[in-house]
């Protein structure tokens, strides 16, 4: 079932939104080369534990996975562009890092993710990081009352194909609100003017995943969580809980 939010509710996701965004730029301030990503995992704990939110993704359990989610932050390195687990892993000089970060105040959640590196960039990453922040963007300027779901995907894959990166279409966004993940389905690629009419207080996350070597595969690694481009080249994953509105696309989980 879709729920639309009131003015109200969306506000309320707005205040779980500011913990998402205090967290990753805590993520960037404190991920550097010999830091690990368990370390990276107690620095958001502290973050949401200073703010009073509680954790969308500790203890979550989807049907793919084996085990429940151990971590409040999914830290993705290089080649894993989703659901990396915060291991032991210390970063190196050159990682591309994707943290994935969800938050919930008073039953409503918010969930964003960012790309970046850590130490010495190669441009071919700052290249990859940039056109996903662009699909991003394009995605939520189709998100319009009005329109139809399918605009979303189809603003993002345009930017992603021109740039000749692969998209991931498997694991995408989603509605969100009282629970991290609801409907509907948030394609990374679609057709446009097709699927559910958007409307006014449905809040989505939206969240493209690019590939560098231009394959659309991907892989489920042994932990059960990571997913990973098939072709080992490098991910990228960006992500924005947005709401719709009257006057268009408000996103929830900015500073």
């Amino acid at each position: 079932m879709i729920e639309l939010k009131t003015a109200g509710e969306i506000e309320s996701m707005r205040a779980a939104g500011r913990v998402v965004a205090a967290v990753h730029a805590e993520m960037r301030a404190q991920a550097a080369v010999g830091v690990s990503l368990h370390e990276l995992d107690e620095a958001a704990r502290k973050v949401l534990e200073d703010a009073g939110a509680g954790s969308s993704f500790l203890d979550y359990h989807p049907h793919f996975a084996p085990t429940p989610y151990p971590g409040v932050v999914c830290t993705s390195v290089n080649e894993v562009m989703l659901h990396g687990l915060p291991t032991e892993y210390r970063l190196r000089d050159g990682d591309l890092l994707s943290v994935d970060f969800g938050a919930h105040i008073d039953g409503w959640h918010a969930d964003a993710a960012i790309s970046f590196v850590v130490g010495t960039p190669r441009p071919e990453d700052l290249d990859l990081i940039a056109t996903a922040e662009r699909c991003l963007a394009a995605g939520i300027e189709a998100a319009q009352p009005g329109g139809r779901m399918g605009d979303i995907g189809h603003a993002m894959s345009v930017v992603g194909r021109a740039a000749g990166y692969g998209i991931q279409n498997g694991f995408a966004g989603h509605g969100i609100g009282r629970a991290m993940h609801e409907d509907p389905f948030v394609h990374n690629e679609a057709r446009p003017g097709r699927g559910l009419p958007l409307r006014s207080g449905l809040v989505i996350a939206i969240e493209p995943s690019l590939m560098a070597g231009g394959s659309d595969d991907y892989r489920v690694g042994s932990d059960g969580w990571s997913v990973i481009t098939a072709d080992g080249s490098r991910g990228a994953h960006v992500e924005h809980t947005v709401a719709i509105t009257d006057t268009g696309p408000r996103i929830l989980t900015l500073p």
